[in-house]
């Protein structure tokens, strides 16, 4: 049968080769020399003594088992096919008795090798070579290294030339070698060729992969390989091949077709929940993992590297599904589509036949060169171009009545006015898409959860910010009661000049709320007021909104089903005449296939031009059939025409038109609509996890700054107790005097410490001469316990983050998103965005993905809200409208 390698990609490691077909022996020295003696002369026998040498080494090298290398076969199978491309010219091999009828070749079923056909023509000699140098180039496929760059390419690239060799086949030798064995026949050869190609995309898998690209690549590229595959296993699924090949090859085909589609699942979810599109992953999933049950009731015989592969897919397939589940139930809650209603999944094919027209082009060989004068090769060049001159010109006739059909339709409304009439109402595409895309997004009866989700969201932003505030005012009440109770003995700087900068940004951000809750309230209004408008948009299927076309509700004679049946009619009778033109031109395609004159020539000894009209004849039956369909094709088209103008007079069709003109242009503003407001509640919901982000950050800030006040004031209230006790003189050597300078935090400690340990009298010093504690550098301020340096709170006025000022289209307010210069907490701040940012839109604090964000949750002083943000809709490129007003 085949054989298999493995891979380097544990999922991806069998692959299949070709067995090439066994021949007997043949003798074609001297029957060949014996016609050049009879026609030609001794002289000339002589002459070409070499190549007839030449043609019988070829065949007898053929003949042998295949102990050379690869790559020796296949030369030898490149170079025979070209010499009986030259034989044939030259050669008339056949039955007849003015022939050579003594070559007699036999060939075994490479697949079935009881089997075997033998024939006094060299078109089975031709075929015959054909697959088994498709057969060599599978052979050196499988046997170069896939886990090196270089062995993957050369094993794609012979794949391809593998595929080019069976095409090359099916298109040049199987139609005319009759009545053979099965492995040479058409319907094989086009399996075989889909089935190389299956393995050279699958090559390009393997290296995608390889390289780590992006997930909607790996799908594109899986989905293409799943498709030759499901191909090839089409072709094996009818007869003749069904019954010709072991169970086996059906098995392996289709699981390695069902393998890849589910790959492409796989793939595309992982770039489904990139975008947050949780719905759509779970069916994805859905459809792989049936996709692989259905095909693993059926694998007798297939490799166990295979199986295993696939039983390791399904798993990936499941734990996704299963977490993927588990989020929408709890996070996104939205609606999961059918397995039968999705779209097809996109393919990108990397790979095609090798052109072998090229690689086995006979024009420049020097063998038997004598035999043929040059007239006759012109001969035949000359017949060739005819037939293709007619060929063309029936071809485009052909294409061009179909185009006028299509042209003469649209312009009549039809079929579309007579589905109409029957219920059957279609939409544009393009609006039928941009409709189904609202109603996945959750359409407009989704809205006011949006909305809500906007209501929360600034709650929980005022809450914080209600939070800060009140840190900020205990503080300063507490420093005022202290101030009240030792006077003059509580130095330290009031806390409004400390916090004056935070303060500010926390007005700000109390104006940006203020200014966000207008919005939220112009979108709530534009909610209601548009809800009429929008409400088309969630009928199901869309097409239930449009008119219908109505029977009259007087008529005079009753004849509107008469009308219509032969309006109908006529129709079908234009769809035969479609179908006719269709077959017309495959018969032209397949007789200018099967044209072969060359035999005739080589034994005509009359006018050239004689036995071309002879053999142009065949095609005037073909060009008359052409004719007579697009001569009937206009006439019916003229019947169309009168037909429908009375079924459009009767059921008033110019009225329906414009009824559902209308009704097209009411979904196009709906649908114009909620992208608008959709946009602006994105807008909003974007601004306030950013809004949030902020004002956490600035809580932060707050509670460092209120703990860091706390511990000086435990110290300060110890030193004025000192003082009031009458420990002044001690104190001043210990450094513990305030005279109207407030040390830095942190700092009294160590100055402290250091004159109980090594006292020096002699050398009195200002015990409070440093700076103090608001002017010094954010580099120096360090804290009792504390390894990283404290925030300056008297910094200069931190300028506003990324949004100064609302922007041009905008009516939320700016929030901040960037820490200022000096602030030790941006590297914090930074680091908590990036985490939140790792999965799409980036999360409130208290939330974090179930699966793909390991980091544990650090406690919050505010509870998390129950949703996270959706993706947006339409994407975040298209401008929002709806601020601009």
């Amino acid at each position: 049968m085949a054989s298999s390698s493995p891979s380097t990609i544990a999922t991806i490691n069998v692959m299949l080769a070709i067995h090439e077909k066994k021949t007997i022996s043949v003798e074609l020295y001297r029957p060949l020399r014996n016609y050049i003696t009879s026609h030609y002369s001794e002289r000339e026998a002589q002459n070409l003594e070499d190549d007839l040498e030449t043609v019988k080494q070829l065949r007898i090298s053929l003949e042998r088992s295949s102990s050379d290398s690869l790559d020796v076969r296949r030369d030898l199978l490149q170079s025979y096919y070209k010499s009986l491309c030259v034989m044939e010219s030259r050669f008339p091999i056949s039955a007849d008795q003015d022939h050579i009828n003594s070559i007699n070749f036999t060939w075994y079923d490479a697949f079935k090798q009881k089997q075997k056909a033998s024939q006094q023509n060299i078109h089975l000699e031709k075929a015959s070579v054909l697959f088994n140098l498709g057969a060599v180039y599978s052979q050196i496929a499988l046997a170069a290294d896939r886990s090196t760059p270089n062995g993957l390419k050369i094993a794609c690239n012979s794949f391809m030339a593998a595929a080019g060799s069976f095409g090359y086949m099916k298109e040049n030798a199987s139609l005319k070698a009759a009545n053979t064995t099965v492995d040479i026949s058409v319907e094989c050869a086009g399996m075989l060729e889909r089935l190389m190609l299956a393995q050279a995309q699958e090559c390009f898998f393997e290296k995608v992969v390889g390289e780590g690209r992006m997930p909607g690549l790996c799908s594109k590229v899986s989905r293409q390989v799943g498709l030759f595959y499901e191909e090839a296993f089409a072709a094996l699924s009818v007869p003749p091949l069904s019954q010709h090949f072991d169970r086996t090859w059906i098995s392996h085909v289709q699981l390695k077709a069902s393998q890849f589609y589910a790959e492409a699942c796989y793939r595309c979810a992982l770039e489904l929940h990139e975008k947050e599109e949780i719905a759509e992953e779970i069916a994805r999933l859905k459809s792989g993992i049936s996709a692989l049950t259905d095909a693993k009731k059926s694998t007798r015989g297939v490799a166990a590297q295979l199986i295993d592969a696939t039983t390791k897919l399904e798993a990936n397939l499941n734990r996704n599904l299963e977490r993927a589940v588990k989020e929408n139930d709890r996070v996104y809650l939205m609606r999961v589509p059918a397995t039968n209603s999705l779209p097809s999944l996109p393919a990108y094919s990397l790979v095609k036949s090798t052109l072998m027209s090229e690689v086995l082009d006979a024009s420049k060989e020097k063998m038997f060169a004598s035999l043929v004068p040059d007239n006759s090769a012109k001969a035949l060049s000359r017949y060739t171009e005819m037939v293709d001159d007619i060929i063309r010109t029936q071809a485009e006739k052909l294409q061009q009545g179909s185009e006028i059909t299509r042209v003469r339709l649209k312009e009549m409304d039809l079929p579309d006015s007579i589905l109409a009439l029957e219920g059957n109402m279609s939409i544009p595409v393009d609006i039928k898409e941009d409709v189904e895309a609202v109603q996945i997004s959750g359409g407009p009866s989704g809205l006011e959860a949006e909305v809500q989700q906007l209501r929360d969201l600034r709650r929980v932003n005022q809450e914080l910010l209600v939070q800060t505030e009140e840190l900020l005012e205990k503080e300063a009440r507490e420093d005022g009661q202290f101030r009240t109770q030792f006077g003059t003995r509580w130095t330290r700087p009031q806390s409004s000049t400390l916090t004056k900068n935070l303060q500010d940004r926390l007005n700000r951000f109390a104006a940006n709320l203020k200014q966000a809750a207008e919005s939220d309230a112009r979108i709530e209004r534009a909610v209601r007021d548009h809800s009429a408008l929008m409400a088309i948009l969630d009928r199901r299927p869309i097409e239930s909104a449009l008119p219908t076309l109505a029977r009259p509700m007087m008529s005079l004679d009753a004849n509107e089903d008469a009308i219509v049946g032969a309006l109908k009619q006529s129709l079908r009778q234009l769809e035969t005449l479609g179908a006719q033109r269709a077959g017309l031109e495959d018969m032209l395609k397949e007789m200018k296939r099967k044209d072969d004159i060359l035999p005739k020539l080589m034994i005509s000894t009359g006018s050239y031009d004689d036995l071309f009209r002879k053999e142009m004849s065949k095609y005037d039956h073909i060009c008359e059939e052409i004719a007579q369909n697009i001569e009937a094709q206009e006439q019916l088209l003229m019947q169309i025409q009168a037909q429908n103008d009375e079924f459009a007079a009767v059921f008033n069709l110019e009225d329906y038109k414009a009824s559902r003109e209308k009704s097209y242009k009411q979904i196009e503003a709906s649908i114009s609509k909620f992208r608008e407001i959709k946009d602006n509640i994105n807008e909003g919901l974007k601004f306030y996890v950013t809004l949030q982000d902020a004002i956490t950050n600035i809580k932060q800030q707050c509670s460092d700054f209120v703990m860091t006040r706390n511990i000086q004031c435990r110290e300060m209230i110890e030193d004025v107790q000192r003082k009031m006790a009458g420990l002044n003189f001690q104190d001043n050597k210990n450094g513990g005097s305030f005279n109207g300078s407030y040390p830095a935090v942190g700092q009294s400690h160590l100055n402290r410490a250091s004159s109980q340990q090594q006292p020096d009298p002699q050398n009195p010093s200002h015990p409070y001469s440093q700076g103090p504690y608001y002017h010094q550098p954010a580099e120096q301020q360090m804290g009792a316990g504390y390894t990283q340096p404290r925030p300056s709170y008297v910094s200069p006025p931190q300028p506003l983050p990324h949004y100064q000022g609302p922007t041009a289209g905008s009516t939320y307010p700016p929030q901040a998103q960037q820490q200022t210069p000096g602030s030790t907490y941006h590297p914090q701040a930074q680091h908590q965005q990036n985490a939140n940012h790792e999965y799409g839109q980036p999360g409130y604090p208290g939330w974090r993905p179930p699966y793909y964000n390991p980091h544990a949750q650090h406690p919050g002083s505010h509870p998390p809200p129950p949703y996270t943000i959706p993706g947006p809709y339409p994407p975040p490129h298209q401008g929002s409208g709806y601020y601009k007003q």
